[in-house]
């Protein structure tokens, strides 16, 4: 039947007679129902340092890893001397089988239109930090007068990529904001780079530079000795011996 058309349109075919190409598009999973919190109450510490593993974060600027690339593990007591003295904290929470069993989007895509129960039931129960497992963090520090800086924003593997992490930044910004606290610095990585410029960051327009101190003096009278221990500085005052 195509050769006859084709035939009797002398080898031209109309675009009527033509099917259009099948598109594919390739859908990303749906963020699962999520419970975003200001409480510090609502963090587990044992939860957090659980976080911190699985996002392979660490506290330190100079962190040390294993064999492996991996961070060394978080300090329990400073991280909850950290979590004490944070002037925001965001935590964020999803049901732990959105995590354990994501489906794929077909399943999503059928389960939405009514067929099969279990996805509309974990919808509708609603998510809570009791129910929930911890998947989203961040914190500021500030002296809730002038300035602030922003710490520690990680999201799970598994749900990156769906806009949490500048959830939790957006939050954080309002509740300075809401203080009346309008500068607000974030210290990060060449990879973090781009997520903070997406969340509306970018570079100092004072062209300040941020200064680390390593231990050294210029003053005779105040000699140090700095140690590097792998990529981390360690400052040892001056023997009297």
């Amino acid at each position: 039947m195509a050769v006859a058309t084709a035939a009797a349109y002398g080898g031209y075919v109309p675009s009527k007679f033509l099917h259009p190409p099948l598109k594919i598009t390739c859908k990303r999973s749906p963020t699962p129902p999520l419970y975003i919190s200001t409480d510090s109450s609502h963090v587990d510490l044992r939860h957090l340092q659980e976080l911190y593993a699985l996002c392979n974060h660490s506290c330190h600027r100079f962190p040390n890893f294993d064999s492996h690339g991996r961070v060394e593990p978080v300090d329990n007591n400073k991280l909850r001397t950290a979590l004490v003295n944070s002037s925001v904290v965001v935590s964020v929470f999803t049901k732990p089988e959105f995590i354990s069993n994501l489906p794929s989007s077909a399943e999503l895509v059928i389960e939405s239109m009514g067929i099969g129960g279990k996805w509309i039931q974990k919808v509708i129960m609603p998510v809570t930090p009791d129910n929930g497992r911890l998947v989203g963090f961040g914190r500021a520090v500030s002296d809730l007068g002038l300035t602030a800086s922003i710490h520690d924003v990680m999201v799970i593997p598994a749900l990156r990529g769906r806009g949490i992490g500048r959830r939790i930044v957006q939050k954080i910004i309002r509740l300075l904001a809401s203080r009346e606290v309008y500068d607000i610095s974030a210290l990060c990585s060449d990879q973090e780079r781009l997520f903070f410029t997406a969340c509306g960051f970018g570079d100092d327009i004072l062209n300040s530079t941020t200064m680390m101190y390593t231990g050294a003096s210029s003053c005779p009278e105040a000699e140090q000795m700095v140690v590097y221990a792998g990529k981390r500085i360690l400052s040892f005052p001056p023997s009297r011996e």
